[in-house]
């Protein structure tokens, strides 16, 4: 079985003015069927997060996981 790529930091909580998630930046509808989406698709939506995160409203108040192993990589450079 082949992994599917995905954004997801598990921080799952969507901005009620953008409609998109804080700790990914898809859209609900987005997370529902990305199992179903193609390769090609994924990459697509991936491609619009960067730009998308930059219009929520607030950040995740908690450390992602992301961020988390960035800071311990810094930690031991």
């Amino acid at each position: 079985m082949t992994a599917i790529e995905s954004p997801c930091i598990l921080v799952c909580s969507i901005d009620m003015k953008t409609g998109f998630c804080f700790g990914c930046g898809r859209t609900r509808e987005e997370i529902g069927a990305w199992i179903e989406m193609t390769p090609e698709v994924r990459r697509s939506v991936m491609a619009e997060l960067p730009a998308r995160l930059e219009m929520v409203e607030r950040r995740p108040r908690r450390e992602t996981r992301r961020t988390r192993l960035a800071r311990e990589r810094d930690a031991l450079s």
